[in-house]
């Protein structure tokens, strides 16, 4: 991956999270962060 995709890929998802933020309220910090949780519970069953 070169700099200058992963500076893209990073300015896309900062700006999906701020027009979540100020727009869309769908509310996708809280949602990817319990799908975290689900992973890590599930990865720990694996442990």
């Amino acid at each position: 991956m070169t700099n200058q995709i992963a500076l893209v890929l990073g300015l896309l998802i900062i700006g999906l999270f701020a027009v979540d933020a100020l727009f869309l309220h769908w509310g996708l910090p809280v949602f990817l962060g319990k799908q975290l949780v689900s992973l890590i519970e599930y990865l720990s069953f694996w442990r």
